[in-house]
């Protein structure tokens, strides 16, 4: 892998946005590092039943009009009134310990004071100026220049992740003149139709898959379709069947392959550790683009820049989004040389994608993630919490696997660890109980997904961790 390069960033401006000088490009705003920090004594903080009276009462309200709720706000219909930190208040005043982040989208915490002030300031100077340059939009040019590994230069930004994977989709076509793209059961990169036609789909997404998408198995280490003589994942084994696939199932246009580093929707499944070596390796040798979905994975997340770091491997382009702005929709398409100069045959521009406030937003974050070490604060929450889940699968029969990269983690649940049954009722039993015990987190069937602030420290972590393993324990006693 090529080595980053680093380059001077843009120092910040004095500390009040209405005073800046007109050259400012985001307020110095001066905090303690400590603004996140959760009195344990007092949250969680529940009171009575949850969701509470003005939960429900504003939740049907809203409900009878607003339309196509997602899974967890179903489970739990609670309204939220405010975040701060590591901390959500709803409007019955109960205070949870967020262990979701949104949905993988506040990796920073809640309201950050460096992220809520640079957002503010260009709000009250210039909100959209549709893809004309501007002074914020040059020093994000630059920082994302210096973060990037490799030759990972070629930068177009969006309002959400599944215009960024369109973009990549168009990007790929244009690079290579080839039309096809392969990606992988159980990835989720976004619901337009050529984003959805790389994942899962059902017929209300579309009557069918577009042409020239094609879907492959991708190693589980916990659920292996091929196994060496020594149980381990057989990765050679699923590169042999791609290839057999291309050969068979494609017209040997492949332009490119698309993955998440590490499947979100999906679980928090993590490939073993060959896989994308090897599979950098297969598309070099047929020519196809390796593109990696880091909208979830990617700023800090999982502890590095880009997650494909921890394995030392260079896509050809990535997508960014979700934690990039901190709550700010704001995300990227990024390419290496070689395929940046393409972003002009496909009409890459946005009505939104680079506003003065998303870039705000996006610098800030990353400095934030430089300024207060926040990649090794990841990766030490994600050791933390792998020591405390493997205690807790030898401690509780439900549990069949634990993962963590950073702060995305996950509980397998089964109904038994030889078959390896999925427990969806255990799930969904567990998500409710530890909500109503004070923790906002994230539902995926038997898989309890956890992806905490990387702002969290490890007694906070610690706190989250309890609260699961006590609904785990409860859950197990109903369930036998």
């Amino acid at each position: 892998m090529a080595k980053r390069r680093r380059l001077t960033g843009r120092s910040a401006g004095p500390s009040s946005a209405r005073k800046a000088p007109t050259d400012t490009v985001i307020p110095k705003v001066r905090y303690s590092r400590d603004w996140c920090r959760v009195d344990l004594l007092k949250v969680p903080h529940i009171k009575g039943s949850v969701p509470g009276p003005r939960s429900r009462r504003m939740h049907a309200a809203t409900s009878a009009i607003y339309k196509g709720l997602s899974g967890q706000v179903k489970l739990f219909p609670v309204c939220w009134r405010e975040g701060f930190g590591c901390v959500l208040t709803d409007v019955d005043g109960n205070k949870y310990l967020d262990f979701s982040s949104g949905i993988y989208v506040t990796t920073l915490g809640h309201c950050h004071p460096k992220i809520s002030e640079a957002i503010a300031f260009w709000a009250r100077r210039l909100m959209n100026c549709h893809d004309f340059t501007t002074p914020v939009k040059e020093a994000l040019m630059s920082k994302l220049d210096e973060v990037m590994p490799g030759d990972l230069n070629g930068v177009q930004l969006y309002d959400s992740g599944t215009v960024a994977v369109e973009a990549a989709i168009r990007l790929c076509r244009a690079a290579t003149g080839k039309t096809e793209v392969l990606s992988c059961f159980q990835d989720f990169h976004g619901k337009t139709l050529g984003a959805v036609s790389c994942a899962r789909m059902n017929a209300m997404y579309a009557s069918t898959r577009m042409p020239g998408f094609y879907m492959l198995p991708r190693p589980d280490t916990y659920r292996p379709l091929w196994t060496r003589r020594d149980g381990s994942t057989d990765t050679e084994a699923y590169l042999a069947h791609y290839d057999q696939f291309i050969k068979e199932g494609t017209t040997g246009q492949v332009a490119a392959f698309m993955l998440e580093p590490i499947q979100g929707w999906a679980g928090t499944i993590i490939p073993p550790e060959d896989f994308f070596p090897k599979l950098r390796r297969f598309c070099d040798q047929r020519k196809i683009l390796l593109v990696a979905d880091e909208v979830l994975t990617g700023t800090g997340r999982t502890g590095k820049w880009l997650c494909m770091e921890h394995w030392d491997v260079l896509p050809d382009i990535v997508t960014l989004g979700k934690g990039f702005g901190n709550g700010f929709p704001v995300t990227a398409c990024v390419a290496r040389e070689g395929i940046k100069e393409n972003f002009d045959r496909i009409s890459a521009s946005s009505s939104y994608g680079g506003n003065p406030m998303a870039c705000a937003a996006a610098l800030a974050s990353l400095e934030v993630i430089e300024e207060e070490g926040l990649l090794e604060n990841s990766l030490r929450l994600g050791e933390a919490a792998m020591e405390r889940m493997e205690r807790m699968k030898a401690a509780h029969w439900i549990i069949g696997d634990v993962r963590a990269k950073g702060c995305l983690m996950g509980i397998e649940l089964v109904k038994d660890r030889t078959t390896k049954e999925p427990f969806d009722e255990a799930g969904r039993r567990v998500y409710v109980k530890a909500f109503q015990k004070g923790l906002a987190w994230i539902p995926a069937g038997h898989i309890l997904r956890m992806s905490p602030p990387i702002v969290m420290n490890e007694r906070e972590l610690a706190k989250g961790l309890d609260i699961i393993e006590e609904a785990i324990a409860e859950t197990e006693k109903e369930l036998g």
